[in-house]
This record gives C-alpha cells, sequence and structure tokens, in this order.
C-alpha cells in the first residue's frame, strides 16, 4: 500500500497578505485615516465635528483623514472616505467568513485581535495558516495586531511567529508593547532591532502614544520633545521604511489615531476646577497632532531610504 505523505504547511501557503491598493500606478504613499474610537463620546469640551453620522464623517474628510474604521460602510464611502473593517478571530473558520463580508461592503483591509494568548505554538499556527489562506483567497488584507492579551503580546513570540511566517503582516499598534513590555527597562534599542521583523512586515498603524506606565497620554503638539514621543516617531518610521522597501505602484500603508475613551481605561482624566473627572485633551485635537507626526515620520522614512541607496 501506497502511503500519501501531504506536503509540509510551509508548502501549502502561496502568497503573502497583499498590501493595500488603490488601483493607480501612483507611487507607493501615506494614507491618513481615523479609527471610530477616536470619536467615540469625546468631552463637551472638543472641537471634533458634531452631527449625525454622514455629518461627522464629512468633518473628518473635510480634515484631512482618506479613511475611517469602524463605522457604517456606506455611510463611510457616502462621506467620501474609505471605510476599513476590523474583527477578532479565535479559532480556524472564522477568518474566511470575516475576510469575505468586509471585502462585500468594500472595506479595503482589517485589522485583527488574535487568540487571547493563552495558545500554544500549534495553535497559534493553525489559526495563523487559517488567516493567510483567508487573506490569498479573498484577496483581502487581514493584519494581525501587535496586541495584548492576543497571540502577538510580547516581543520574542511575535518574532518566533514571523520566523515561522514570513508571510504575516501587522498591523503595529506599538503602546501594547512599550507600556505592557515597558520596553524602556532595558536597551531600547537591542529591543527595536529584535523586532525588526516586524517593522518589515507592518502594512498599517495604530497611532496611539503611551509612555512606560500608561499607554495613552497627551501629546503636546507635534513637537513635543518627551522621550516617548521620540521612540514612537522612530517605530513608525522604521515600519513606514520596511513597506517602502517592498512597495509597488498603487500600494498605501494606512496611519489611523485610535484613541480611546475612559470608560476602557485608555484616555486618563483628572479633576477640573470643580472636582469632575475630565479628559486630559481632546482626543479629536490630539488625532490632528498624530496626522502630522505621521507625515513627518513618513518623509524621514523616504529620506533614510534615499541615504542608504546612495551609499550603496
Amino acid at each position: 500500500m501506497t502511503t500519501v505523505v501531504s506536503p509540509p504547511a510551509s508548502l501549502k501557503r502561496s502568497l503573502a497578505i497583499p498590501n493595500t491598493n488603490d488601483g493607480s500606478a501612483a507611487a507607493p504613499a501615506l494614507r491618513i485615516g481615523m479609527n471610530s474610537g477616536t470619536t467615540w463620546r469625546l468631552p463637551d469640551f472638543s472641537a471634533a465635528p458634531r452631527g449625525t453620522e454622514a455629518e461627522v464623517l464629512r468633518g473628518i474628510r473635510d480634515a484631512g483623514f482618506a479613511s475611517f474604521q469602524g463605522g457604517n460602510p456606506d455611510i463611510t464611502r457616502s462621506a467620501g472616505l474609505v471605510p476599513t473593517g476590523g474583527g477578532r478571530v479565535n479559532a480556524v473558520g472564522e477568518a474566511g467568513p470575516l475576510a469575505r463580508s468586509l471585502r462585500e461592503q468594500g472595506c479595503d483591509c482589517a485589522t485583527l485581535h488574535v487568540g487571547w494568548g493563552f495558545e500554544d505554538d500549534d495553535q497559534i499556527d493553525r489559526i495563523v495558516e487559517d488567516i493567510l489562506a483567508a487573506s490569498v483567497q479573498e484577496q483581502f488584507p487581514l493584519y494581525i495586531e501587535t496586541h495584548r492579551a492576543t497571540i502577538t503580546q510580547d516581543l520574542w513570540r511575535t518574532v518566533k511567529l514571523v520566523e515561522r511566517f514570513p508571510e504575516i503582516r501587522f498591523n503595529g499598534d506599538f503602546s501594547h508593547w512599550y507600556t505592557g513590555l515597558e520596553m524602556v527597562y532595558g536597551d531600547f534599542e537591542k529591543k527595536l532591532e529584535f523586532i525588526a521583523p516586524v517593522f518589515a512586515r507592518v502594512r498599517f498603524l495604530h497611532g496611539r502614544i503611551g509612555n512606560p506606565g500608561c499607554m495613552q497620554v497627551a501629546v503636546h503638539g507635534a513637537n513635543d520633545p518627551a522621550p516617548y514621543v521620540a521612540h514612537f516617531r522612530e517605530m513608525w518610521t522604521r515600519s513606514m521604511m520596511g513597506f517602502l522597501r517592498g512597495a509597488a505602484p498603487g500600494d498605501y500603508l494606512t496611519f489611523a489615531p485610535e484613541l480611546l475613551i475612559p470608560d476602557v481605561y485608555y484616555a486618563r482624566t483628572f479633576p477640573n476646577a470643580s472636582g469632575q473627572l475630565v479628559e486630559e485633551c481632546d482626543r479629536w485635537e490630539q488625532g490632528l497632532i498624530y496626522a502630522q507626526i505621521a507625515k513627518e515620520c513618513w518623509a524621514a522614512a523616504q529620506q533614510r531610504l534615499e541615504s542608504e541607496t546612495a551609499q550603496i
């Protein structure tokens, strides 16, 4: 009797998860989007656009944003914004239907929370294989997010995941690592070098800046001199360089501020003169600051790559 041996999983994989692409012949670009969490229950003093969902989305577009994650796709598109999806995948078989549904709704990609962090390597590999297969089959980018309480909750495990699955692509939400793993405790530069394989595979960025003790803090202008702001600039710049090194015409990388509400213990609150707890800043205005920082990081990434080329 002849024994049929299935090929190893690595040979079953085809192409890497696709980049987001607008179908044009334009040079690879940075797209500034916004995550819906940045607009949730803003304080009364916020300068954000107000009104119906459509009116708010048009205000977001008029402020210079090009996409919106987490809103009604039809209303988002009608407002002149590209809809972006998101979701959670906990088991084999969940990625395909999610990718298909979001693609049919007209979303350009999706960022994913994957697993709860208790999975062993075999369980992780099965889920990631399924995400890769779904993304390629549906030709819909699925970007696994770096996030607490998921399979990417620590640096070492995530780099080892890349070694097993070099096709993987990420949504970089680095506040979870910077604060959650206290990256500045020890050799920060060495840690950046260690996670270089992650930077090389980032295709979406959630913008949130934390310090070593709190993962969402106010940024005082694009030129804020705080060391943690410089650290996030560096991580975002290296991610953008990773994207640019392999990007094709029409490809774009989205940077979307995701600044969340106090109810989920992200935005900090402090007592005002009346003793009432209020948010420390306007998350809408913070989103505008983040957009400027992202553009400066993009310019820095381009300049560094040009310098690398000139030295060859």
